[in-house]
């Protein structure tokens, strides 16, 4: 067997480093830096500009024809919706910080929190949402804001009755689990971005408080993320 030498190994390594095609907005790539962060795997951030309609560029809809980030590849996976990622990586990587917990009630209820954001929440705040909104309801930005805030408040309300009897440091015990990762992502943006009150949601609160304290959560911010225009302002 021929051998390989230190550059052809190094060069090798290179072309297999995963690949995360992100907007430093976007919630759903949050939860994605937070896992590869949690699992400690190296990657390459490939920005994506929301804003100037980059992800409608024919380049980034080889990737992903609907438009939407994260993307991650991986050799010669293209793979993308945040949900799909994050189960991928726990498959491949289960010995990094595993995803879900062992207890199939626990892990269900991961499952059904992440859903909930994922599905009840998120596509209600999006860019794309916003931006019909706009354009054909209101440009009142009061219209704008009364939108995504009414669906993550009624979410909110949902997710702190269903977790209520299973938290603990963290949303389902002691933990970091998928769900905690949704949460994070999607708490910041209800305070960051849509002003929600989380006054009235103290199980929530706790949790964000929890999330804060947490490098890999820290470094997976929207305003740590080499894209952010945040990062000249601070």
């Amino acid at each position: 067997m021929a051998s390989v030498s230190g550059d052809d190994k190094k060069e090798s390594e290179l072309k297999l480093k995963l690949k995360l095609y992100s907007h430093w907005r976007s919630s759903c790539s949050f939860r994605v830096l937070i896992a590869l962060n949690l699992k400690g795997l190296e990657y390459e951030y490939k920005a994506v500009n929301l804003e100037k309609g980059e992800q409608f560029s024919p380049e980034f809809t080889k990737l992903n024809p609907i438009g939407y980030v994260p993307v991650l590849v991986d050799g010669d996976l293209v793979l993308s919706d945040s949900f799909a990622i994050l189960l991928y990586l726990e498959e491949k990587y289960p010995h990094h910080h595993p995803l879900l917990p062992q207890d199939l009630h626990k892990k269900a209820i991961n499952f059904q929190a992440a859903n909930i954001v994922s599905s009840s929440i998120q596509p209600f705040q999006n860019i794309a949402t916003l931006k019909c909104i706009d354009e054909k309801i209101s440009s009142d930005p009061d219209v704008k804001l009364a939108w995504p805030q009414h669906y993550i408040k009624k979410g909110f309300v949902a997710l702190e009755r269903l977790l209520k009897d299973y938290a603990g440091r963290f949303a389902t015990g002691d933990e970091i689990y998928l769900a905690d990762l949704f949460l994070a992502a999607q708490i910041h943006a209800a305070i960051k971005w849509f002003n929600v009150d989380m006054t009235q949601f103290p199980l929530l609160s706790r949790l964000n408080e929890a999330y804060n304290e947490i490098p890999a959560f820290q470094d997976a911010m929207p305003e740590k993320q080499p894209d952010t225009p945040l990062a000249s302002a601070s």
